[in-house]
């Protein structure tokens, strides 16, 4: 990655056409620049924001991110990392390492969740009766001495 390009905020892309070209919504640009991700853009003689070839990249590298289900703070960090040149890799490799250590214990989660859906909806059977263990198995999570008292 050229990271000269990252700099490049030479106007030429109104806000539709980076939208399109990067498949973000127009309104999540205008998030991103306010909260800092993306630097604000050049403005036409009317007044409509012109993004440069940075700003593609820079919100290419977002949605990558986002996708991959970095938070925001991450990105942030890591768009730092890109931007200096002194940084080692190694940063960039912390973030990511916190990162994967989340997303496996959720995926251990959601597999804990697809066991028990799976186990509930074999008690099921077909439906028919008129007990329904998925209704009960989710009532019965909720702690009974924990109803308020009468009156």
């Amino acid at each position: 990655m050229d990271r000269k390009n990252l700099q490049d905020t030479a106007p030429r892309l109104p806000i539709g056409a980076l939208s399109r070209r990067t498949g973000c919504n127009i309104e999540t640009i205008r998030y991103y620049e306010k909260i800092g991700l993306l630097s604000a853009p050049a403005r036409s003689d009317g007044g409509h924001r012109l993004y440069g070839y940075g700003h593609l990249m820079r919100l290419g590298f977002v949605r990558r991110a986002r996708e991959l289900g970095f938070t925001l703070d991450e990105i942030r960090a890591l768009l730092r990392l890109a931007e200096d040149r002194d940084r080692p890799c190694t940063e960039a490799r912390e973030v990511a390492v916190v990162h994967l250590t989340d997303i496996r214990t959720k995926i251990a989660d959601l597999q804990a969740m697809e066991s028990v859906l799976a186990e509930t909806v074999v008690r099921c059977a077909d439906g028919k009766t008129p007990e329904c263990p998925l209704l009960e198995t989710l009532f019965g999570s909720i702690d009974p001495s924990a109803r308020p008292p009468a009156g």
